[in-house]
């Protein structure tokens, strides 16, 4: 008999996750706040419930929640109606959103406290395309016994699967340092193309020098992708990351010269 496992969120990441999860083999019991979705996720297999309530009672050990932020998934979890109205005992949240180290270790903490559930974190970095393929990188931390236990789940949505300790907030580093060197990296490139272009170097061929010589990065052999990025997607998100990372370093005394400035140009570029 098949698992079931549940899932909150199912919007441009969260969906395909569920559809990958579904195609392994998996019962996912899926829930969003918007139904519109509803009849796709159906369509592809997922079991959409009405209540938070339903994906804590049919779930058997695991819940994603794949929701936008912290006070999402604390509506979530605690709200009214909220997975909790189940009084879940056993099971184990994973929270795959991305928040800042503090806060998701505020959030485990919280829900040690006041439930009978678990909670580790699982960032996850790959964008929407990644999503969809079931290639994410997935960054995790938590207890390390239930983390290995869910390995079936990380490998139905992603290729790589890291462990980075107990606290459910090392995982929310570990993605911010990922998007902080991303950052950097995309305004190098940048920098690099605009001096290339003043003298009409052919930018294709230029890429195809980059992709087999010391200057090779995922943003090069990205960069066809990466450069239609609007400001209201994932240069929104990746600002806020680099801004994150850049708190982090204010809190912990640790200089970040190349983050600080990547954000100014990224915030600069991004009305153009």
């Amino acid at each position: 008999m098949s698992k079931k496992i549940g899932f909150v969120g199912l919007g441009t990441m969260g969906l395909p996750m569920a559809v990958n999860l579904k195609k392994a083999g998996f019962d996912v019991i899926g829930y969003d706040a918007f139904k519109g979705v509803y009849e796709k996720a159906s369509a592809a297999g997922i079991t959409m419930v009405e209540t938070l309530k339903e994906v804590a009672e049919q779930a058997d050990e695991a819940i994603i929640s794949m929701v936008r932020d912290y006070a999402q998934n604390v509506e979530v979890i605690f709200g009214e109606g909220g997975l909790l109205s189940a009084q879940p005992k056993d099971k184990t949240i994973i929270v795959m959103s991305t928040l800042d180290p503090d806060t998701m270790n505020e959030l485990g903490k919280k829900v040690e406290e006041e439930s009978d559930l678990r909670l580790i974190s699982a960032a996850v970095s790959g964008g929407a395309s990644g999503a969809q393929a079931g290639t994410l990188s997935i960054m995790t931390s938590g207890s390390g016994t239930i983390v290995k236990s869910f390995k079936a789940y990380f490998d139905a949505i992603g290729s790589n699967t890291f462990y980075y300790g107990e606290e459910p907030g090392n995982s929310q580093v570990a993605k911010l340092v990922n998007n902080m060197i991303l950052g950097i990296n995309m305004n190098a490139l940048a920098e690099g193309l605009k001096l290339a272009n003043n003298y009409n170097l052919p930018q294709e061929e230029l890429l195809n020098l980059l992709k087999v010589s010391t200057g090779d990065s995922w943003v090069v052999r990205n960069w066809s992708d990466v450069s239609e990025w609007t400001a209201d997607t994932a240069l929104a998100v990746l600002l806020k990351d680099l801004k994150a990372a850049y708190n982090e370093g204010l809190k912990h005394n640790v200089t970040l010269p190349f983050n600080s400035l990547s954000s100014t140009q990224l915030f600069d570029s991004m009305g153009k």
